[in-house]
């Protein structure tokens, strides 16, 4: 199995790092060929310009960064990624991958009946969004509305019809006990550890 996945956290001593080491601990404990897409340390750039709206609209990616993104995408059996929620939303870097690398020809195409459109990715079997805030689980929910669910699973995923998406969301991190979080990590690498 080949499992890529797109991190994004500029501090290396951050809690979504020690998330990454986990998930990927779990992954090689059953032979799985780990992509690791670091947007940080890649240097990726986030934000389309006119050139690469144009080259969207043409469904041919141009920048060589983005082109090599999509080509090992396109190995991919499973997708995960692994951010921190600012200001209640995934980081723009994170934004601008799914701005410019999740593009039209490679992971999705509009239906030939005109309405809705097909996923491209065919080897693709589930998708993982891994997270960390520091607000109370029942504060994003009720008064946030969950916005990644509804922006990266319902609105991207969901919408170019992909399955099995799956969103773990780690919360309070700053305030819960060293043990909490040591659980969760301990917890990922047996999750992932069983992924198929």
């Amino acid at each position: 199995m080949r499992t890529v996945i797109v991190f994004n956290h500029p501090n290396e001593g951050s809690y979504c790092n020690a998330i990454l080491q986990s998930v990927t601990n779990g992954l090689q404990n059953v032979n799985h060929d780990v992509d690791l897409m670091h947007l940080d340390n890649d240097g990726f750039n986030p934000v389309m310009s006119k050139a690469d709206l144009k080259a969207f609209i043409d469904h041919k990616p141009i920048d060589p960064q983005v082109i090599d993104y999509t080509e090992r995408l396109k190995k991919a059996n499973h997708l995960i990624f692994i951010f921190p929620i600012w200001w209640d939303i995934m980081p723009a870097t994170t934004k601008g991958f799914v701005d410019r690398v999740l593009c039209p020809g490679v992971v999705y195409d509009h239906h030939p009946r005109g309405f809705g459109l097909v996923p491209l990715l065919k080897n693709l079997k589930s998708v993982t969004i891994i997270t960390t805030m520091n607000k109370p689980k029942i504060m994003y929910s009720l008064l946030i509305g969950n916005l990644i669910r509804k922006t990266m699973l319902r609105s991207v995923f969901k919408t170019i019809g992909y399955k099995n998406l799956h969103w773990i969301s780690f919360t309070s991190v700053k305030s819960v006990s060293q043990k909490k979080r040591e659980n969760w990590l301990i917890n990922l690498e047996n999750r992932f550890s069983k992924l198929n």
